[in-house]
């Protein structure tokens, strides 16, 4: 069986806020892309980044119903270390759509493990929890 999970995925993540008068993109919390290798039968790495950063990724999946994705990325970024948890799950094939139509997506929580500098001189705390979707982009 192919690794589902293995290639490049456009990611995005966003604050869990219930205010439904913030703008969607007041809410961002990251974009980039991900690229996964199999490194085993149940091993994955890989990166994921964007402009001005990267961290390294180290995990696993499992399969199931959905089928779940759950990694470390660890880097150092403007000389400090970075490091995110991430779990995801691959959405099912919808039996009422087409290859055309719909594109592999992850869905999942993305927390951020240790503090680290944010813009404007602040600390983006430990513990802050976003969701996040990937789609497949190769």
């Amino acid at each position: 069986m192919t690794n589902p999970f293995v290639g490049n995925w456009s990611y995005r993540s966003f604050l869990n806020d219930p205010d439904l008068g913030k703008a969607a993109n007041d809410l961002l919390f990251g974009e980039g892309t991900i690229a996964i290798v199999e490194q085993s039968e149940t091993e994955l790495s890989g990166t994921i980044g964007g402009p001005g950063w990267s961290l390294n990724l180290r995990g696993s999946f499992a399969y199931g119903s959905p089928m779940q994705v759950r990694f470390q990325g660890k880097g150092v970024v403007g000389g400090e270390q970075w490091i995110y948890d991430y779990i995801g799950w691959l959405v099912p094939v919808w039996p009422n759509s087409t290859d055309r139509l719909e594109v592999p997506a992850i869905v999942g929580s993305v927390v951020r493990t240790i503090p680290h500098s944010g813009s404007g001189g602040g600390t983006n705390p430990a513990g802050v929890v976003a969701s996040f979707y990937a789609v497949r982009a190769g």
